[in-house]
């Protein structure tokens, strides 16, 4: 999945078994199962600050969670998870495990989740890292669309694990959860947390500096996370050489690739068809400047037969390069041929930046060729000649009338 900030290609194709001269299968048309979401709330001692209206940020909290949960439809699969809510002392071991889930995923219990909020104080420790992995635990096998929403005042005080390793993690296991998160009066390096945090799955970043701001925001994100996404991609590995490539079908793909890693894919295509393939790049984690993306496309043997390059300098979320072919293009080629696609980047890190890969979205269409028109001529034999020599005589004449003109006003003169 990528992020978002992704546009998301409607097609119907599956991954491929990667075994050589395997047919594509495709996907099962079904209905996707119903999303569910997990609010996750700091409630560690920074909470206790009364800068937000005038109120505590616990107080002003609570009264935006039970105005969220009043207004959630029937349907709704939803679950509460704490973190810093239980421990109040000094031992920093301890205060870090400090997470705990206080509604259950399932059908929305407005007297249960409001009884559960009202009984929050302000305590101790904010393990975000620690409570993200804990809520995708919570979420596990809920459903197809899957949605963590995290709401906090301040950055993570137990690292390790980062709260950003662990979104790309997260993001590395699948393509259907989603980490949205939520800043209470943010400073700057809680904003690039909660925002490193986001870009990762695929989410969003919201701050809120007010109680209606964010009422408004939680309702915003629980919205958002009732509506399934259009197309679930699907996950392919692709592979270091063309011959164990996976055979794929027109469809939507997702894979990861480390830095400077090339990755292979083949696609059958027939005499006729034209082949479109696009790739995106999810960039969830800092980047050196002046890097790029190529995809190309070649023969089994390794000859290139067309590529497409994208470059960027400088901060952007994703990256793409996208390419053209038609098998009338080489008449050598048998009836229906394995191409091969090859998705390289040229990004480089300042920090290690080792497993999981980018996120690595991957769309292929095969459609009726469409065959360039001839560019406009003059002709060749005999019409070509014909207005050669009638295009020499108009100038000659031209250049003779406009001579003895200049040669009367000379003489009058």
């Amino acid at each position: 999945m990528i992020h978002r900030k992704l546009s998301i290609v409607a097609a119907i194709g599956l991954i491929a078994v990667a075994v050589p001269g395997a047919s594509p299968a495709h996907a099962d048309e079904t209905a996707p199962e119903p999303p569910v979401v997990e609010l996750v709330l700091d409630v560690s001692g920074s909470m206790k600050a009364d800068d937000i209206d005038g109120e505590t940020r616990m107080t002003v909290a609570k009264r935006a969670f039970n105005e969220v949960v009043d207004a959630l439809p029937e349907t709704t699969q939803l679950g509460i998870r704490v973190l810093g809510a239980t421990y109040g002392g000094d031992n920093k071991k301890l205060g870090c495990k400090d997470t705990q889930q206080i509604v259950a995923v399932g059908p929305v219990n407005r007297v249960a989740a409001k009884n559960a909020i009202a009984t929050l104080k302000p305590t101790g420790f904010t393990p975000i890292g620690l409570s993200l992995r804990e809520a995708a635990k919570d979420l596990d096998g809920a459903g197809a669309a899957r949605r963590i929403v995290l709401i906090t005042d301040g950055e993570d005080t137990c690292t390790p694990p980062d709260p950003c390793d662990v979104a790309r993690e997260l993001a590395a296991q699948g393509t259907d959860l989603v980490v949205d998160t939520l800043g209470l009066a943010p400073d700057e390096k809680t904003r690039k947390q909660l925002v490193c945090i986001s870009q990762a799955t695929g989410g969003t970043y919201a701050a809120a500096q007010s109680e209606e701001e964010l009422t408004d925001r939680i309702k915003q994100l629980v919205d958002r996370a009732a509506q399934p996404p259009p197309v679930t991609p699907a996950v392919v590995e692709g592979a270091r050489d063309c011959e164990t490539a996976p055979l794929l079908a027109a469809g939507v793909y997702t894979d990861r690739e480390l830095i400077g890693e090339h990755r292979f894919y083949r696609v059958s295509v027939r005499d006729g068809d034209e082949l479109r393939a696009s790739v995106s790049i999810a960039l969830d984690r800092p980047l050196n400047r002046d890097y790029g993306v190529l995809v190309k496309a070649a023969t089994v043997d390794g000859r290139e037969l067309v590529r497409g390059v994208d470059a960027g300098s400088g901060r952007a979320d994703v990256i793409s390069a996208g390419l053209r072919w038609s098998g009338d293009e080489e008449p050598a080629l048998s009836a229906t041929s394995d191409i091969c696609l090859i998705v390289s980047n040229s990004f480089a890190s300042a920090t290690a930046a080792g497993a999981p890969g980018m996120p690595v979205e991957l769309t292929i269409g095969l459609v009726a060729a469409s065959q360039a028109p001839d560019a406009p001529g003059l002709g060749s034999g005999f019409l070509l000649l014909f207005v050669l020599v009638i295009a020499g005589l108009i100038a000659g004449v031209l250049a003779g009338w406009l001579t003895r003109w200049w040669v009367a006003k000379w003489k009058e003169n």
